[in-house]
């Protein structure tokens, strides 16, 4: 199969771009990132991994914030004269995620983006992929063990569980924990409408983990 991955634009036998698939691979060696689209919040939660005792925790940042101020933005403010929607800015990079899957001297960026944003309608999350697509959900995962923390998800996600922020936190560390034993190096953000961006302190998140943990005990004794 070497030889149908030497050229992006080159299909494999049964149908693949195989730099894509590597890309798509990079991924999910990633860290495990959990995105919940709560009614009146977004929550982002990460798994930060050690970084060298030396190293400043913010030459590395998995939770990044687009303002106004970022170029794309303020095109689109001047073209349409309305603040950029979530969607615009997921197809926006979706679309030049595409363009690195079509043309010789280019590879697919290894890289899956969950980009939330409230719009004049509600909440919204996307999420995009390496090979230009991008999807809206509720809640979703992407990173390393994609697939447990999604059946998770699907398991134990309900709308009336997600109406208040505390339950869209729970929920998101939850998922995280069945990959990351004891929850060390989350990192979880909250989005409101109209509001700077929310980052929990390793207390508050170590909170959530005890709550989680005492939960599952609760079931367990149950059964």
């Amino acid at each position: 199969m070497s030889r149908y991955d030497r050229a992006i634009t080159v299909f494999s036998p049964d149908g693949q771009l195989l730099q894509v698939h590597y890309a798509q691979e990079a991924v999910r060696r990633g860290s495990a990132v959990v995105g919940i689209r709560g009614s009146n919040a977004i929550v982002l939660a990460v798994e930060k991994r050690v970084v060298p005792e030396l190293q400043s925790d913010r030459t590395e940042k998995k939770i990044v914030l687009l303002d106004d101020h970022i170029i794309e933005c303020q095109s689109y403010r001047l073209s349409v004269e309305d603040p950029v929607t979530t969607e615009y800015v997921a197809r926006y990079l979706a679309g030049i995620m595409q363009q690195y899957t079509q043309s010789n001297g280019r590879r697919p960026f290894g890289v899956s983006c969950l980009i939330g944003g409230f719009d004049a309608d509600g909440p919204h999350l996307f999420q995009t992929e390496p090979s230009g697509t991008y999807y809206e959900w509720m809640a979703c995962s992407t990173g390393r063990c994609e697939k447990t923390t999604r059946d998770y998800l699907e398991k134990n996600f309900k709308p009336q569980l997600v109406t208040s922020e505390h339950g869209a936190i729970l929920l998101a560390v939850a998922s995280l924990l069945e990959v990351q034993y004891g929850g060390r190096g989350l990192e979880v953000a909250i989005l409101k409408r109209s509001s700077p961006i929310t980052k929990l302190s390793p207390e508050a998140i170590q909170s959530y983990i005890t709550e989680v943990q005492k939960e599952k005990e609760d079931r367990e004794k149950k059964t």
